[in-house]
């Protein structure tokens, strides 16, 4: 239940911002973020909010997958190797509940950039309606797990990555809060620290692990966006690197950082403050 109230709630919050990383990765040219978020080749503002029902449908089963995971493969490791905290499990279990996340997100990803990156005339043209959904159907029926590889390199080191980093800045950033207010003497509650220390490195924490893997998302997004009938060799993880570093360069692999770092720290902000609370108020 907490995981799914956290995953629901940074889904609202980060899904305008991930339409527009996904627009930024796949455009020709060089075109403005403001053409991006708001120009009439897309449908305006509001098709920013395009493709949130998947997300938002399997944020819930996701988010309660990723603690669930982490939770369960934190006690079979401290069991065998009766470590009780410290880096190396976070970074074990972290990346154990990445592989099983893959599972789930690999195909809802899938979906959701191919809505995302649909023109205006496709998605409201009713003549077109057909011709829009077919590559939805083709999809669902004999592709959902198109770009599961590069899905794994993505999420199996980025959540080992992502908590243990937020294990690290959460302790540093409480105890510095802590250490302020004994030097000060101000009055404020070692609960307010916690939950200022939970957003803060939350979102230390997302930001800085989308820096890390950003590349492979980028990759994944090509994949996942290529026509359906694009021949195998095409789609591979290496024929895709090759070609965007030989028609791009090597800077349109980070092309979008920016707006994800953006993203992932409001995002990842929230989630842990809202879980833990969220978890206490179940527990009561």
């Amino acid at each position: 239940i907490a995981g799914g109230v956290a995953g629901s709630a940074s889904v609202v919050i980060g899904h305008p911002m991930d339409t527009l990383k996904v627009r930024m990765q796949t455009a020709k040219g060089n075109p403005s973020i403001l053409t991006l978020a708001s120009g009439s080749t897309y449908g305006g503002p509001s098709s920013l909010f395009r493709g949130m029902a998947a997300p938002l449908s399997a944020a819930c089963v996701v988010n309660a997958i990723i603690f669930s995971s982490y939770g369960w493969s934190t006690r079979q490791y401290e069991d065998k190797y009766n470590a009780q905290h410290t880096h190396a499990k976070a970074f074990a279990c972290g990346s154990f509940a990445g592989l099983v996340q893959a599972l789930v997100i690999c195909p809802m990803e899938h979906v959701k950039c191919r809505l995302q990156i649909q023109d205006a005339v496709i998605s409201t043209s009713k003549t077109n309606t057909a011709t829009a959904s077919h590559p939805l159907r083709t999809t669902l029926l004999s592709a959902l797990y198109r770009g599961w590889w590069i899905t794994c390199w993505r999420e199996i080191p980025a959540f080992g990555a992502y908590f243990t980093l937020y294990d690290v800045f959460n302790k540093r950033i409480k105890d510095t809060l802590d250490q302020r207010e004994v030097q000060s003497e101000l009055s404020t509650t070692n609960a307010s620290h916690a939950w200022i220390a939970s957003a803060v490195a939350g979102g230390l924490t997302g930001a800085l692990t989308w820096a890390i893997v950003y590349p492979f998302d980028v990759i994944k997004t090509q994949i996942q966006t290529a026509p359906i009938d694009t021949p195998r060799n095409e789609r591979t993880i290496s024929a895709v690197f090759s070609k965007i570093v030989k028609e791009h360069g090597w800077k349109h692999l980070f092309r979008g950082l920016s707006v994800t770092c953006l993203r992932a720290f409001p995002v990842n902000g929230i989630i842990f403050p809202v879980y833990e609370y969220t978890l206490l108020q179940v527990c009561d």
